[in-house]
């Protein structure tokens, strides 16, 4: 059994449905399940549309540009036969009626329940569209079988009931292809979660994980795992094999190309993870496995838009256990995460994303018990396996703020 992961960019046009289409059509031997994402940027626009409706006003707008461009996708692989699509077209009735209600006052549920909706309509449609073309499968909704908390928009996953239910679900079904959704999940109460941002991987893991998956791929638009963003480094090299360690190592540090929480159910079961390209679906491209390469290539994260935040005692005195311990505290109330920190017997140093709804209460509350400077508008810069050259290569003369390294591993966070 196989695990396919289809990120947006995969399935943001007709064309791109298509190619979905033959990928999975050229396994025509292997039981595959399919985790889809929303499509293109839709999970941007829905989010959007959940501000809109939290804050009371109208919604229609935003629903309305919503709908358009799925139909328009609809139209085109389905000759204009929308009758074709039913099962999606339903999806959008019921997030209208959704948008008629009055909002909770819990806004990270309201995201839950809206943004789902992204993932469903996406797999509805690639379900519905592979039977127009002769691929029969079975539509399977992840929120029935995905079992987390009520920690809405980070849901904590429960892993005994959720791999009872896969596999129940799942092993029993009359078809060789599922398609499912990345993403979402939900409660024993039958409310929708969210794993977190860009947390389709993570949900292929889940799968790949209780299945016993001969493996997971993940289906890109570059061809593997490169060692530095291409649209920052037109040279950047893909990586053709890399250990579990070291993809955890790059996803705790930002690489966008994994999400975080993806590799270790995989590593635990010793299940390889691909990295594909959807454009050159036969190209071998990148694995994640026990085994690794001695290569020693620099990679390089960029996060954008970052905050430096120093933290001082009032009355001068050093940084102790209890000052962390209030610190810590204070950001994890505020749901603000950490990218790299440093200490002096003075003072506590942290850069973090720029999320200003959060950071201006958190940089208000720590104003209560602490002098509080920060800095706006920086970059932080994370390198693995560096030499001076690769960091005179990124830094540029820039200012930089702060610097931590290791042996393997160097941070900057430098003036953009």
């Amino acid at each position: 059994m196989k695990v396919f992961k289809f990120g947006g960019a995969s399935v943001s046009s007709a064309e791109s449905i298509k190619n979905v289409g033959t990928i999975i059509s050229s396994f025509p031997t292997e039981q595959i399940i399919v985790v889809v994402s929303a499509m293109g940027k839709t999970t941007n626009a829905l989010e959007k549309l959940a501000e809109v409706f939290f804050k009371g006003e109208s919604t229609q707008k935003d629903l309305d540009a919503i709908i358009q461009y799925h139909f328009k996708i609809i139209a085109e692989i389905f000759d204009n036969t929308l009758s074709k699509a039913e099962h999606t077209l339903r999806f959008f009735d019921k997030l209208s009626e959704y948008l008629q209600r009055e909002p909770s006052e819990n806004f990270n549920y309201e995201y839950d329940q809206i943004v789902s909706y992204g993932e469903l309509i996406s797999a509805s449609l690639l379900s519905e569209y592979l039977n127009f073309i002769g691929i029969s499968n079975k539509w399977v909704d992840a929120r029935y079988i995905i079992r987390t908390d009520n920690n809405y928009r980070e849901g904590n996953v429960n892993w005994v009931k959720t791999e009872q239910k896969i596999k129940k679900q799942i092993l029993t079904a009359e078809a060789s292809i599922i398609i499912t959704q990345g993403f979402i999940a939900g409660t024993d109460e039958y409310t929708t979660t969210t794993l977190g941002r860009e947390g389709s991987d993570y949900s292929a893991a889940i799968f790949g994980y209780s299945l016993n998956a001969t493996d997971v791929t993940i289906w890109k638009d570059v061809p593997g795992l490169l060692n530095a963003d291409p649209k920052y480094f037109p040279d950047a090299i893909k990586l053709d094999k890399i250990s579990y360690k070291e993809a955890i190592e790059l996803a705790y540090y930002g690489a966008t190309i994994i999400h975080p929480k993806t590799i270790k159910p995989l590593q635990n079961k010793s299940i390889p993870l691909r990295v594909k390209s959807f454009y050159n679906f036969k190209a071998p491209g990148s694995i994640i496995c026990n085994e690794s390469n001695s290569n020693r290539t620099p990679c390089y994260i960029f996060k954008r838009n970052q905050a430096l935040i120093s933290i001082y005692p009032i009355d001068f005195s050093f940084i102790a256990e209890e000052n962390l311990s209030l610190i810590f505290g204070l950001f994890a109330h505020f749901g603000v995460k950490i990218n790299l920190m440093q200490n002096s017997a003075i003072s506590f140093s942290v850069c973090v994303d720029y999320k200003p709804e959060a950071l201006n209460d958190l940089i208000e509350e720590l104003n209560t018990e602490f002098n509080v400077k920060y800095n706006l508008n920086l970059e932080l810069i994370t390198i693995r396996n560096y030499d001076q050259q690769t960091i005179d290569k990124v830094v540029k003369n820039r200012k930089i703020f702060t610097e931590q390294k290791s042996r393997t591993t160097i941070q900057l966070v430098v003036e953009t």
